[in-house]
């Protein structure tokens, strides 16, 4: 990839990537590059959710990634297609394909990505832009890492939330706990603390396997700011999980020896907080690279997000769960 002079000493301001806090702010500079922009982020290599995985050698997370190109997505729809800063936007899908594993292993120092962001089409709406498709190849250190697709829109606040009145009408809404049933060990998901554990009350059948989604809104990492729906972030979790956890009951798969080596998501409906998730996932034939998991995130029948997600082996060798390990009240 053609390398310009970027910087990578601070972040970029919070407005430009929907962030309330600073330290979730991975975009540290971007310019002009061809049909869309060259943009920097400096990944942590400390994070109590993203850093917080079993696996060896310990690796920065393909969901941390996932969330850099979100920030580049907003970020290029302000800068260079004009999106009025303020305006609601909503993703349509999300694809990720980490082109080299050994390209995301943690060294001594925070690693720094280079992204290069083409616009590859554009929605209007009223004669002014209003949605996008970003394709994305990203550099780490240097070396070819990631490439994604990503497509979203925005619109008005106030736009925003006719249309969430409207679609909430409905619907039979009481507010309710979402913590509720036993969270999954955190061996069983490749997690060491309890709190980033999304997945409850899972069982499988054959070859598929289902669990109720833990929507904490408390959580640091995975709600920054308060929202109205349960965000994109929580579903990519839970979609991991249900196919580690999945793939360890169907094929005696560790989960500390697999990482996420790609998932496209496309999003259906908006996800409620007063309704309960279930994730639903098919486990696919095993191969000796890994597997293929294919879930739906549903909410009383209606599916509101539908993911494909691989899972590649590590160097991790496999390794039983510990004797003392027991479910985690939720």
């Amino acid at each position: 990839m053609a390398v310009d002079v970027l910087d990578y000493t601070g972040t970029v301001p919070r407005a430009l990537v929907h962030r309330a806090s600073v330290t979730e702010v991975f975009l540290t500079d971007h310019r002009p590059h061809g049909e869309g922009a060259l943009i920097a982020a400096q990944l942590p290599r400390t994070h109590s959710y993203y850093n917080d995985h079993t696996g060896s050698p310990a690796l920065y997370d393909p969901l941390l990634l996932m969330e850099v190109l979100r920030q580049c997505g907003i970020l290029g729809s302000h800068a260079y297609l004009d999106a009025p800063h303020g305006s609601a936007f909503v993703f349509d899908r999300a694809e990720l394909t980490i082109v080299d594993i050994g390209a995301l292993r943690i060294g001594p120092r925070p690693a720094e990505l280079l992204i290069d962001f083409r616009i590859v089409e554009t929605k209007k709406r009223g004669g002014k832009v209003a949605g996008a498709v970003y394709e994305v190849l990203a550099d780490l250190d240097g070396r070819p890492a990631v490439r994604a697709r990503l497509a979203c829109r925005w619109m008005p606040r106030r736009t925003w939330q006719a249309l969430r009145d409207r679609s909430r009408a409905g619907l039979e809404l009481t507010p309710r706990a979402h913590i509720t049933g036993l969270r999954l060990p955190t061996y069983l998901v490749g997690r060491r603390s309890a709190q980033n554990v999304v997945l409850a009350d899972a069982v499988v059948e054959g070859s598929e396997a289902v669990g109720h989604v833990v929507v904490d809104q408390a959580h640091p990492g995975l709600f920054d700011h308060p929202l109205d729906h349960i965000p994109g972030a929580v579903m990519f979790e839970a979609f991991r999980q249900t196919a580690l956890y999945a793939s360890s009951e169907v094929h005696g798969l560790a989960p500390r020896g697999l990482y996420m080596e790609s998932l496209r998501t496309d999003f259906a409906q908006v996800a409620e907080f007063e309704l309960p998730t279930d994730c639903r996932a098919r486990v696919g034939a095993l191969t000796p690279d890994g597997v293929t998991v294919e879930s739906e995130l549903v909410q009383e029948d209606r599916v509101i997000a539908s993911a494909t997600l691989r899972l590649g082996r590590t160097l991790c060798p496999a390794a039983s769960a510990p004797a003392e390990e027991r479910l985690v009240s939720a």
